[in-house]
């Protein structure tokens, strides 16, 4: 399921075709489609989803009942709310530090660095934007629209290492290592909140470290309910310490990044079929 920015999907049928199965690439919110008639359901990029996240998980919880889902229907409604960082950190995952501002819950406390405001409900840094501190003031108008919006508010630290050693997104299939890649910054100082954004600048692979497995791994086995999971994405930032954290578990509709390792497709498609088939 896509929306036509995806560079995996295109490959990824082709590689499950190749490996002996029938599949669609199909959009979750055509009311055409017969969730029923397919053996498996793979979340691709969905990334459309962020606005309408409650009509989200509702279809995912319909598509659960009819047929399997990847990843299921439960995963999805805990990590559509990035409220899980709070989770994570409370079990002892290092995590960028993070506040969250609700209606009643509007001060942004002092701060003496960059920060971050987000939403809990977003993808693709959309309305998310870096402040300076003396920028309260047009950091108030964004969380006011937040609120306006429906919207519970993400407060944190701008990662003061992610301008020199980017973000690092490290990709895991049925629980075991895939591959990664490092990216970029996203946000550039002076970008309006909701300005478009690109979500991954300057996309290379990457060889994680020791650390930044340990902290992935660490995240991973701290999701409640040890779900299967088809796939993963761990993505991690250096804290003011130097040592990875993760910014985001994404488990629901991360770009793959398949393109940047071509031989990762095929293996990709053998897990799904054997997914379907099982």
């Amino acid at each position: 399921m896509a929306d036509g920015r995806d560079r995996d999907l295109p490959e990824l049928v082709r590689a499950l075709g190749d490996a002996g199965a029938a599949a669609r690439a199909v959009v979750w919110d055509d009311p055409a489609v017969d969730w029923a008639a397919y053996d498996l359901v793979v979340i691709r990029s969905t990334w459309d989803y962020t606005p309408r996240a409650a009509e989200y998980v509702a279809w995912a919880e319909r598509v659960a009942a009819v047929t399997r889902l990847a990843n299921p229907a439960d995963v999805v409604r805990w990590n559509t709310d990035k409220r899980y960082l709070g989770e994570l950190a409370a079990a002892d995952v290092p995590t960028v530090p993070t506040t969250y501002l609700t209606p009643d819950h509007v001060e942004l406390p002092a701060q003496r660095a960059e920060f971050v405001l987000k939403p809990t409900a977003g993808a693709g840094a959309r309305l998310a934007a870096r402040y300076r501190p003396d920028e309260h003031p047009a950091a108030r108008a964004h969380l006011a629209r937040l609120h306006a919006d429906g919207l519970t508010a993400m407060l944190q630290p701008y990662a003061p290492h992610i301008d020199e050693t980017g973000e690092r997104a490290l990709v895991f299939l049925g629980g075991r290592f895939l591959h990664a890649i490092q990216k970029g910054a996203v946000l550039a100082p002076g970008t309006a909140y909701d300005a478009e954004k690109v979500s991954h600048p300057g996309v290379r692979p990457w060889a994680p470290s020791e650390a930044e497995l340990d902290v992935a791994a660490r995240a991973l086995a701290a999701i409640p309910g040890d779900p299967d999971l088809l796939y993963a994405r761990v993505d991690l930032v250096d804290g003011a310490d130097g040592q990875p954290r993760v910014m985001e578990l994404e488990l629901v509709e991360p770009n793959l990044f398949l393109w940047a390792h071509p031989g990762s497709a095929p293996v990709v498609a053998e897990a799904i079929l054997k997914a379907a088939l099982a």
